[in-house]
């Protein structure tokens, strides 16, 4: 993803959701996308498989996937490429399903649309595919709401699966569940990606998650991304002052009690972003030089694999 720009209209004009993100992703690498609410995360995400809101537009950049710019492409196309070639597990899997289908029929519809196949032989794939996320065969022909929270979000990432996807996009997929069928939809989840070889977009808002799961996290503020670097890299020696006070508001479960630290202030408002860098108002190592400068800072890499957009970052 280059220089990419999504905005969305509204009753007060065009917020700019997304605002010059850039990130990367090796096949078969898991890379976290981190940040506060409202981010871009999500919508970074939808971009990828153009599945934006009739009120987004995409005002610039390229999103590249096997040498071909995914923004270009019309819907035709995308329609080919979804699930086949890219595919998501949307957040909240109760809304995500269709109430009145079987798991299972829904499943080998995705199945049907996608492929020359008949209907038995997709039915036959679902079914295998629900074993392979750990779903009794007796299961199959349930409906959603006959299912735990838990059950319902591996029905989805058997669902993603459903088309040997190379690259799946994984929007908060452990959302609403107890920590620990989190925990094993997370394992669950990254057992399959190394088992397949597939290349994983895993957006959360939890540092620590990712920090257990990715082999690269993009910290995204703002509609931008502010740091990227490697996960041991950028959890051990993090450069950006929104990437140290997101890792400070991590709970610490061993040790005495204290309060929980947290960010003072509110991200910009994104209709009118401001000048300079946008975390500044925030900032606890702002700095003359941060005030005066009406330039953005760029993303640039400061060691080996770690990139960071800031003014003053840590070295």
């Amino acid at each position: 993803m280059h220089d990419l720009g999504v905005s969305f209209g509204t009753l007060r004009g065009r917020v700019k959701a997304v605002d010059g993100a850039e990130f990367s992703l090796e096949p078969g690498q898991v890379l976290g996308l981190a940040g506060e609410s409202a981010c871009g995360k999500t919508t970074c995400a939808l971009s990828i498989v153009k599945l934006l809101p009739s009120n987004a537009n995409i005002d610039r950049g390229a999103i590249v996937f096997d040498g071909e710019d995914l923004v270009k492409k019309p819907e035709e196309q995308m329609k080919k490429l979804r699930w086949k070639d890219i595919s998501i597990i949307f957040q909240g899997a109760m809304n995500a399903l269709n109430p009145v289908a079987t798991v299972e029929r829904q499943i080998a519809e995705a199945i049907v649309v996608h492929e020359e196949i008949s209907r038995s032989d997709a039915v036959g794939r679902a079914r295998e595919l629900l074993r392979l996320v750990e779903i009794e065969p007796q299961r199959c022909q349930n409906y959603p709401h006959e299912l735990s929270g838990g059950m319902k979000q591996r029905v989805m990432i058997a669902m993603s699966l459903a088309c040997y996807p190379r690259l799946v996009i994984a929007d908060e997929p452990t959302t609403a569940l107890d920590v620990m069928i989190q925990a094993q939809v997370l394992n669950l989840l990254r057992r399959l990606q190394k088992e397949l070889n597939l290349s994983l977009i895993l957006i959360s808002h939890d540092l620590s998650i990712l920090a257990q799961n990715c082999d690269r996290i993009a910290i995204m503020y703002a509609g931008q991304v502010v740091e990227d670097a490697p996960t041991r890299d950028l959890v051990e020696h993090p450069a950006h002052p929104y990437t140290v006070e997101l890792l400070r508001a991590i709970p610490e479960l061993p040790g005495e009690k204290r309060r929980l630290n947290s960010i003072p202030g509110n991200p910009p408002d994104l209709l009118n972003p401001p000048e300079g860098c946008r975390f500044q108002e925030r900032c606890p190592w702002r700095e003359e030089c941060c005030d005066i400068s009406p330039e953005a800072p760029v993303l640039r890499e400061i060691v080996s694999g770690q990139y960071v957009a800031c003014h003053l970052p840590r070295s």
